[in-house]
């Protein structure tokens, strides 16, 4: 009998989604299937510090759950976390050395999706689940994304960037209010150009309220994206594969609230998944053929969230933004859209890790380590 693959699952993490990537570790060890995975948690704390689940069965024992989210607090109690500290942050190769035989990152936002942890991981000879260090970069810079996607002849909806040193002084916010007011119009949305769960993100209606707005960005990142508004119906794909991707039913998101932000997403009952979307079938066809092109323009691998426009009344289909580590619980768009399409989520945990092993072994190959 083959002997079970020793997989890391990393979590935490120093950016804003702190709590939503402790969530997605719970949900996905809880899933695991035991008799194929030995599991072994490694907790990042928001300080940056490195732990190592000493007890692997115990991991997250009374932890967050998504319902409490929004209203958890701001720093974490590391001394509940079933771990040792190490005195300080540690390279992933001193921690684990040549132990695992697959990691999965799941930590959300900055210093974990953003390509950081990624390279961390090639250093030290890891197999990863999900997209690469370039993929995952591009990714989680929102300004650089729209970019390539644009050159790659996708439509992106209208949107303006700045540099915080470009909103040093008053003339140069009422500059930019102005260029923001004349050139996209409102309403638009303010976002800081790197980050996630709609972090730092505003709905402006009134050019009045964009200089908090584009503070409130910058609160999260030195450079601010500002989206052109549009009334339309927001669709998304979950996209799993390397080098050829495969893309889930198109799902519709709904929600009462003003614009779809963290709180949103991450309180019980206050959006709803519609899977599949209510389209017909040449959308259907157009939606999924759009966000593989996406996929593949950003040469990402392992996985991906597609997020979309239908615009109102046009019915023009725009490409928002690609999510390399989405949100991964059980009950997650991601996972949900995929249970959709036939795939259940210990299902897919088990491609994603075939996924990564995949191109692990090709990547060896070609460096002739074998």
């Amino acid at each position: 009998m083959s002997r079970k693959l020793r997989v890391g699952i990393i979590y935490g993490g120093r950016s804003g989604e702190h709590l939503v990537s402790v969530a997605s570790a719970t949900s996905l060890v809880d899933s695991l299937d035991r008799s194929k995975y030995e599991v072994v948690p490694i907790a990042i704390s928001r300080e940056g510090r490195w732990l190592v689940a000493a007890e692997p069965a115990r991991f997250l024992e009374g932890g967050v759950t998504v319902a409490a989210l929004p209203a958890a607090p701001a720093a974490p109690d590391e001394s509940r976390l079933p771990v040792a500290a190490a005195d300080k942050s540690v390279v992933l190769a001193d921690v684990v050395g040549d132990s695992l035989d697959v990691a999965i990152p799941l930590v959300h936002g900055t210093y974990g999706e953003d390509g950081t942890l990624q390279g961390l991981l090639e250093m030290a000879g890891v197999p990863y689940v999900g997209a690469g260090v370039l993929a995952s970069a591009v990714g989680m810079d929102k300004i650089v994304m729209k970019k390539l996607l644009a050159a790659s002849g996708l439509p992106v909806v209208d949107w303006l960037g700045f540099r915080k040193t470009e909103l040093e002084t008053e003339a140069a916010v009422r500059a930019a209010v102005g260029a923001i007011a004349s050139k996209l119009g409102m309403p638009c949305f303010v976002k800081p150009a790197n980050g996630g769960s709609s972090v730092g993100m505003s709905k402006v209606k009134d050019p009045e309220a964009l200089p908090r707005a584009l503070q409130a960005a910058l609160a999260y990142d030195t450079r601010v994206i500002v989206e052109r508004g549009i009334a339309c119906r927001e669709i998304e794909c979950s996209v799993i594969g390397n080098a050829q991707p495969e893309v889930s039913v198109p799902g519709e998101i709904t929600y009462t609230s003003e614009f779809y932000d963290y709180e949103t997403k991450y309180t019980p009952g206050r959006m709803e998944l519609v899977a599949p979307a209510n389209i017909d079938a040449e959308t259907t066809s157009r939606i999924r053929a759009l966000a593989g092109e996406a996929y593949r323009a950003l040469e990402c691998e392992g996985m991906a969230r597609l997020d979309m426009f239908i615009e109102k009344p046009s019915g023009k289909i725009f490409v928002n933004e690609i999510n390399t580590i989405p949100g991964f619980t059980a009950t997650s768009v991601f996972a949900k859209l995929w249970e959709a399409s036939g795939v259940g989520y210990a299902a897919l945990l088990d491609k994603l890790i075939g996924l990564a092993l995949d191109r692990y072994r090709e990547r060896r190959d070609l460096a002739g380590l074998r």
